[in-house]
C-alpha cells in the first residue's frame, strides 16, 4: 500500500498556490471567454447564476472541510462528514430550483441557474473529500485535482458556448468537467488517504458495527447515524450561516446592480471585480496550508506561535493589497482593455476602489482563518450578520443612486467592518488562552 506522509508547510503552501494559481487562471478565462466571445449581458447571466447559488451552497456546505481541516481530536470521522454533505447537497439543490422559480427570471436564465447548481452540486461533494485530505497535511492531492479541474472546465464551457451559442450550453460544460474531477480523481483520492490513515482504520471499525455487510468494506461509505449527525449540525450551522452571509456580502450588490441596472451593467461590474481574485488566491493558498498548524498551536496552548504565525499571514494580505491598488493606478485601463474590451476599460476608476476592497478582505480572510482554527464558531454568525447588515444597507441607499460606484462604496463598508470586529475576536481568544495558561500555570 502507498505510504502518505504530511507534507512540510512550505510544500504544502508551494502545492496549494500552485493548484489555485491554475484554478484561478481558468475561472477568470471563463470571464474572458463570455466577454470576448459574447457580449456583457452574457457575463452578467453567468454571473447571475453565480451569485444567486452560492449563498445557498455556502450554507449547506456548513464549512465542513474547515471543521474536518481543524479537527485536531478526531472528534467525527469521514463517513460522518461525508453523510451530512450529501443530505445538505441535496437540499441546496431544491432551495436553488424555488428560488429560481420564485424569483420569475427569464427561462433561459434559470436553465443557467439550474445547471451551474449541478457544477457547484458536484464541487460540493469534492470539497467534503478535500477536507480529508487538508486535514492529513497532503495539499499536493488537492492541487493536482484543482489543475486538472480549471483547464478543464475553460475548456468545456468554451465549447458548450460554441456549440450553443448561449450561456446554458457552457454551464452544463462546467457540470459536466466539475463532475469528471470528482469521479475520477477525489474518490480515489478520498480512498487512499483513508487506506493510510488511523482514521481510515476507525472508520472501519464503525462500517462493521453500523452499516450493512455488503457496505463494511467500502471506507467511503456514508454513515448516517442521526445523534451524531445531530451534533456535527449544531457545531457547524453556525459556520454554514456565516459563509452564507459571507457569500451575499459579496453578492448583494450584484442582486441589486441586476434589478435596477440590468445584466449589462452587472456583466461589466462583475469582470472588473474579479480580478481580485490573483490576491484571493495567494491568501486561499497560504491560509488552507497554516489552518491545521493554527488549529494544533491553538489547541496545544501555544498562544505565541499562534499568534506569531497569524500575524505574518495578516502581514502579507496587507503587502497584497497594497500592492493591487498600485498596479491599478498605475496600468488599470490597458490591463482592462487587454484583458476584456474598452468597454471594460472605460471603467478603469472602478478598478482602483475594487483593489481597496480587494486589500482589506485579504487581511479580513486571514482573521477569519484564525478564528475557525481557535474553534470560535459561535462568535462568526452574529459577526458577519453585521457585516452583511452594513453592507446590505448601503447597496439599498446608495446603488439606486450612485449606481456602480455606490457597489463599490458597500463593499468597503462591509470589508471595514469585518476587519475590525475579526480582530476583535482574535484578540479575544489570544487573550483568552493567555489567561488559561497563566492559570494553569499558578495551580501547577
Amino acid at each position: 500500500m502507498q505510504q502518505l506522509k504530511p507534507l512540510t508547510l512550505r510544500r504544502n503552501f508551494s502545492w496549494t498556490f500552485t493548484g489555485h494559481l491554475v484554478y484561478a487562471a481558468s475561472q477568470w478565462g471563463m470571464l474572458v471567454l463570455l466577454a470576448k466571445l459574447g457580449t456583457p449581458e452574457m457575463v452578467g447571466q453567468f454571473t447571475l447564476g453565480l451569485a444567486v447559488t452560492a449563498p445557498v451552497i455556502m450554507f449547506t456546505n456548513l464549512q465542513l472541510r474547515q471543521i474536518q481541516a481543524t479537527d485536531a481530536k478526531g472528534e467525527y470521522v469521514f463517513s460522518d462528514y461525508l453523510g451530512l454533505r450529501l443530505i445538505a447537497t441535496a437540499l441546496a439543490f431544491l432551495i436553488i430550483a424555488g428560488i429560481t422559480l420564485k424569483a420569475g427570471y427569464r427561462w433561459e436564465t434559470s436553465l443557467v441557474i439550474w445547471a451551474i447548481a449541478l457544477a457547484k452540486a458536484f464541487e460540493s461533494i469534492s470539497d467534503v473529500f478535500y477536507g480529508l485530505i487538508q486535514q492529513h497535511e497532503r495539499m499536493d492531492r488537492i492541487a493536482i485535482a484543482l489543475m486538472i479541474k480549471g483547464p478543464l472546465s475553460l475548456l468545456l464551457l468554451g465549447i458548450g458556448v460554441s456549440l450553443t451559442g448561449s450561456v446554458v450550453g457552457g454551464a452544463l460544460g462546467l457540470a459536466v468537467a466539475w463532475g469528471l474531477v470528482l469521479f475520477g480523481w477525489d474518490l480515489r483520492n478520498g480512498k487512499l488517504i483513508l487506506n493510510n490513515s488511523s482514521q481510515g482504520r476507525e472508520q472501519e471499525d464503525l462500517l462493521v458495527a453500523d452499516a450493512e455487510p455488503a457496505n463494511s468494506q467500502n471506507p467511503l461509505y456514508p454513515r448516517w447515524e442521526g445523534k451524531t449527525l445531530g451534533k456535527l449540525v449544531v457545531l457547524a450551522l453556525p459556520l454554514g450561516l456565516v459563509m452564507m452571509l459571507i457569500s451575499l456580502n459579496t453578492n448583494i450588490p450584484r442582486y441589486f446592480l441586476e434589478r435596477y441596472l440590468g445584466e449589462r451593467e452587472l456583466g461589466i461590474f462583475s469582470a472588473i471585480s474579479y480580478l481580485m481574485v490573483a490576491g484571493n488566491m495567494v491568501v486561499s493558498a497560504l491560509a488552507q496550508s497554516a489552518s491545521p498548524r493554527l488549529a494544533k498551536y491553538y489547541a496545544a496552548g501555544n498562544s505565541t506561535a499562534f499568534r506569531t504565525l497569524l500575524f505574518k499571514l495578516v502581514g502579507v494580505g496587507l503587502m497584497l493589497g497594497a500592492g493591487g491598488v498600485f498596479v491599478a493606478v498605475v496600468a488599470g485601463k490597458p490591463i482592462l482593455t487587454l484583458l476584456y474590451k474598452p468597454e471594460y476599460a472605460e471603467r478603469a476608476d472602478l478598478f482602483v476602489w475594487l483593489m481597496v476592497v480587494a486589500g482589506i478582505g485579504y487581511v479580513s480572510s486571514f482573521l477569519g482563518y484564525g478564528i475557525t482554527a481557535a474553534r470560535y464558531f459561535q462568535v462568526q454568525m452574529p459577526l458577519f450578520a453585521l457585516v452583511t447588515g452594513a453592507s446590505g444597507l448601503a447597496c439599498l441607499w446608495l446603488i439606486p443612486t450612485m449606481g456602480v460606484q455606490g457597489a463599490v462604496i458597500a463593499l468597503i463598508v462591509g470589508a471595514i467592518v469585518q476587519a475590525v470586529f475579526s480582530f476583535a475576536v482574535i484578540a479575544y481568544a489570544v487573550y483568552r488562552l493567555d489567561r488559561y495558561q497563566g492559570t494553569k500555570s499558578n495551580i501547577d
